[in-house]
Parts: structure tokens; sequence; C-alpha cells
């Protein structure tokens, strides 16, 4: 089952007179992970899907998506798909690959339906690609790491880069996830904006009944999103992401837009914040 979701655009302007419940419409991400289904929303930032596929007793099959205008999703588009659950097989343009809890595949243009199975929980990330490059899977021993924070300020963490200018090449999409050190839960704080690519943050690995404070919105006029286990922030070029949690988590970072250099952001103060 296949069930797909559109997000419009949503200008700064706009998002400034908007109650919580219109933000969380416009830029939370819920309910991605259905057994015996994939569940995609299809944003219109830099054109980015996310989405979850959760194959349990029977394989599922991501081929035709209407929004996307071609016949195979994948025919104009790469894809990423990090297993954040048990391990499962994804296979694609004749290849199989076997994905544990923090694997992440690589997929490029022209790959054609991509067949979930076992007992993976693949999140999928996909944007628009002009150029095929080769297919891989990258364990977390091979991702680029960076430690970044301290435990004073409560952010020490590292951070994972897997489909990244120095791990391996893409068209837009630029990839990796960050796990915090004991005592920390601050993440991407000092925060920073990028108007040239979107971001989307899958957060998981967080127990329930614990919560994420994701913070958004222009550094002048921040906004919250109370976010869940296996939700994703939708993050616009405009606005700021960073957040905190009750409880220790994981998160994946994902982004398209105009290029993949990962330190092309814009520094915004602690005492600039409002």
């Amino acid at each position: 089952m296949l069930t797909v979701e559109t997000r419009a655009a949503v200008s700064p302007a706009e998002a400034k007179g908007m109650d919580t419940a219109a933000l969380r419409a416009a830029f939370l991400a819920q309910g991605l992970f259905r057994t015996g289904e994939i569940r995609l929303v299809y944003t219109h930032y830099d054109r980015m899907i996310v989405g979850g596929a959760v194959p349990g007793a029977d394989p599922l099959v991501l081929d035709h998506v209407a929004q996307a205008g071609t016949a195979s999703l994948l025919d104009r588009r790469e894809l990423g798909v990090v297993n954040v659950g048990g391990a499962g097989t994804v296979s694609a343009a004749g290849q199989d690959w076997h994905l544990d809890k923090g694997d992440v595949l690589y997929l490029p243009m022209g790959s054609g339906p991509v067949r979930f199975a076992g007992q993976g929980r693949f999140y999928l990330t996909s944007c628009p690609a002009h150029h095929a490059h080769p297919a891989r899977l990258v364990k977390l021993a091979d991702a680029k790491k960076l430690t970044l924070g301290a435990p004073e300020t409560a952010n020490h963490r590292t951070i994972n880069q897997f489909i990244h200018p120095e791990v391996m090449p893409s068209c837009q999409l630029v990839l990796g996830y960050t796990q915090f050190h004991g005592g920390s839960v601050w993440n991407t704080m000092p925060a920073h904006l990028h108007d040239r690519r979107m971001e989307a943050y899958l957060y998981f690995d967080l127990p329930d009944p614990q919560r994420v404070l994701h913070l958004m919105g222009e550094p002048q006029e921040t906004r919250h999103l109370v976010v869940a286990n296996e939700e994703v922030a939708i993050s616009p070029p405009w606005s700021i992401h960073c957040g905190a949690g009750t409880a220790s988590y994981t998160f994946v970072w994902a982004m398209a837009g105009d290029n993949v250099d990962y330190r092309d952001v814009e520094a915004v103060p602690m005492e600039s914040l409002r």
C-alpha cells in the first residue's frame, strides 16, 4: 500500500501567524512507519520526499509515484535509505543489499523499482537527480565521523556522514545521522541557516513517552514543534533547525538544494535568537 501526501511551501511571513496546529500540519510528518505500507510526504522544498517503508511479513515495492511525474520514482531521482529497525533487505536494479540497523543505502537515478523485505523500518529520502552515481551501501564503520560540542553545554555528539562528498558522490542528496554522548540532548546548537538547501530531521530511538522540542522559524521569530519518536521535522531554507530532548535520541538529517557542501551554513549567534 502506497500513501503520498503533498506539502506546499510556506513563506516566513505566513509562518509568523500560524498557531500550533497549523505549524504541525505544515512542518511535521507523522505516522510514516506503518507495517505493510509505504508512506511518503512530497514537499515543495527542493522537491524533497521523505517517508517510511515497513514491509512486515510481506515485501513492499516502491515504483510509480504520481507526484514525481515519471513512470518510476527513480527515473529522475536519487534515493537514500536508512534502516532504523531490524535486519532487512533492499533490492533494486538486479542487486540485493542487506541492511542492519543504522546502515545507509544510496540508490541512483535509473535504479527502477525498489523492493523492501525483512524486519527493517526503512526511512526514505529522495530528491531530483541529473546523473547516475554508483549505488552504495555504507556501514556505520565506513561513515565519516565528526565529534562536536561538550558535556558542559549538553551537546557532545558525533555526526556520522554517509551520503556526503567526503564519503561518496551524489547529485543533491546529503545525509547522515547524529548520535549523542551520555547526558547530552541538544542538537545543532548554536543554530544556523542554509538558504541554499532545505533539511529534514527524523528523530528516532526516542523512548515513549519522551519528546524532542524542535526549534524552527526565523532567528528572530522562533517557533517550536513537540516531536515524538519516528516523526520528521521539515525545515525550509529560511528556518533554523535545532532541538533538545527529554531523553537521549538519534536523528537523521537529510538535505537537498543548490549544493552538497556540508559546511555551507550561516551561523546564528545565540544572543540574536528570539
